[in-house]
C-alpha cells in the first residue's frame, strides 16, 4: 500500500521529465489504489 501511494506521487507531472506525461500514470496509479481500497474493505484481501 504505501509502495502504491509513493507511486503515485512519483507519477505526478512536476517534475521537468515527466511534465509531458500529463496526468496519465497517476490517473492509471490511482485506479489501482482504488481497486486496491475496495478490495480490501470488502474482505477480499
Amino acid at each position: 500500500m504505501i509502495i502504491l501511494i509513493l507511486m503515485l506521487i512519483g507519477g505526478l507531472p512536476v517534475f521537468p521529465h515527466s511534465r509531458n506525461w500529463g496526468y496519465g500514470p497517476s490517473g492509471i496509479i490511482g485506479v489501482v489504489l482504488v481497486v486496491l481500497l475496495i478490495l480490501l474493505l470488502l474482505g477480499r484481501i
